[in-house]
C-alpha cells in the first residue's frame, strides 16, 4: 500500500497550540514539548498504516478513527489517499460530531 498524506485541520493545530500553553501555564513547557513529539511521532505511523486506528466509539462511522497516544486520542478522518487529524483532546473527553465530519 502506497503512503498517504497527513494533513492537520485548523481545530487539530488549535488544540496542539492550546496543550503546549496549558504546560507552559503550569511552569513545565518541557512536559508540553515532549507530549506534542510523542503525539507527532504517533500520527506519522498513519503515513504507512492509515488504518491502525480504531473507529470511534461514539460514532461508528468507519471513516473516522483514533489513535490513543495517553493521555490523549488523536482523531482523524480517514480517506482514500490522506487522513485529517481532526482533533487531538485528552482521552476522558467525549466527542461530538461536527457537521463537516458528519459527510
Amino acid at each position: 500500500m502506497p503512503r498517504v498524506h497527513i494533513s492537520f485541520a485548523e481545530s487539530a493545530l488549535t488544540d496542539l497550540e492550546s496543550l503546549r500553553a496549558w504546560y507552559a501555564e503550569q511552569s513545565v513547557p518541557d512536559v508540553g514539548t515532549r507530549l506534542i513529539a510523542e503525539i507527532f511521532q504517533r500520527i506519522s505511523t498513519l503515513a504507512d498504516h492509515p488504518d491502525i486506528g480504531r473507529v470511534v466509539p461514539e460514532f461508528g462511522q468507519d471513516f473516522l478513527r483514533e489513535l490513543i497516544q495517553p493521555p490523549f486520542r488523536i482523531v482523524y478522518r480517514r480517506q482514500p489517499k490522506q487522513v485529517q487529524v481532526v482533533r487531538i483532546w485528552r482521552s476522558e473527553r467525549l466527542l461530538r460530531l461536527t457537521p463537516d465530519l458528519n459527510d
